[in-house]
Formats: C-alpha cells, structure tokens, sequence
C-alpha cells in the first residue's frame, strides 16, 4: 500500500532531484500516514497532481469514508504540488485547508486531483476535486501553502537515492 514506484513525474524534476540524490518518489509522498491509509500518488507535476486513496480502512463509524480520510488525500496532493512550485531549495508547509463533502462513499476508490489557483514566491494554493469511481463529487478542498527556503535540517531529513 502506499508504492510510490508508478508516480509519474515530469522529466526536468526527476532530473533536478536526482542531481541532488534525493530518492523523489519517496520526498514526494504520504509518508508513513499516507502509507498506512493506501494512498497512491499516481502523476506528479506542478500544475496537476492525481492520486487515489481505497475507501476501505478509511471509514468512520457509520461505514462511510471519513472526512478526515478526504483532508489526508487532498493536503498531500496539494503539497506535493506546492513542493513542486517551490522546487529543491523550497520546503511546502500547509498553513490552511478546507474542505466541503459532498456525498457519501461506502466502498471503491477515490480519486483526488489537485490543481493551482495560485502559485506565487511564497504561497501556493491548490484546489482539489475528490470524485468517487462514477466520477461523482465526493469532496471539494483548497489548500494554501507556505513556501519557505530550505534549511540544513530539512536537507538532513530528506529521503537519499540508495
């Protein structure tokens, strides 16, 4: 759950990362809670990311996909976008989202796609559509980021090609 392998990435950014031996797949991920969900990222690019999460694991009591479970996928596929923007020497920080549900899902798999409203030199706003598999609106969310320089601490967490 979670494999990163498929993502597929514009060739100027693998090339950009690899120059650096930044493991790319595995900075612009879910990370271990992503991973735990079965989220999958699946195309990564600075003016559109795409990735899925699997309702089930990911419902609430009543049996219907948790609004919290929505507000995972769609803060990683706005980050990775806002990551992207910002390129290697930016770290994107989530400083607001919101989201609106719309319907109900009690089983399959969403599908969320995450696309800039804003793209500036120290914010990054993304809106994400998050549609069930008859590409009905589960949810709508924004998501606006700040974008930061880089720190030597930051540069000492990020994933190394191996």
């Amino acid at each position: 759950m979670g494999e990163q392998t498929a993502t597929k990435f514009p060739q100027e950014v693998i090339d950009e990362y690899a120059a650096l031996g930044v493991d790319l797949p595995a900075l612009f991920s879910a990370g271990h809670l992503g991973n735990r969900m079965g989220l999958q990222i699946l195309e990564a690019a600075a003016d559109r990311v795409v990735g899925t999460l699997p309702v089930e694991g990911n419902t609430q009591p009543y049996g219907l996909l948790h609004g919290g479970a929505s507000a995972v996928l769609a803060e990683t596929l706005g980050s990775v976008g806002a990551m992207l923007h910002g390129g290697s020497k930016k770290i994107a920080v989530g400083v607001d989202l919101n989201c609106t549900h719309h319907r109900g899902v009690r089983s399959g798999l969403i599908t969320g796609t995450a696309t800039p409203v804003h793209r500036g030199r120290s914010t990054a706003t993304y809106e994400i559509v998050i549609t069930d598999e008859q590409d009905k609106r589960v949810c709508t969310a924004r998501l606006t980021c700040m974008l930061r320089d880089a720190t030597p601490t930051d540069a000492a967490n990020i994933p190394a090609t191996s």
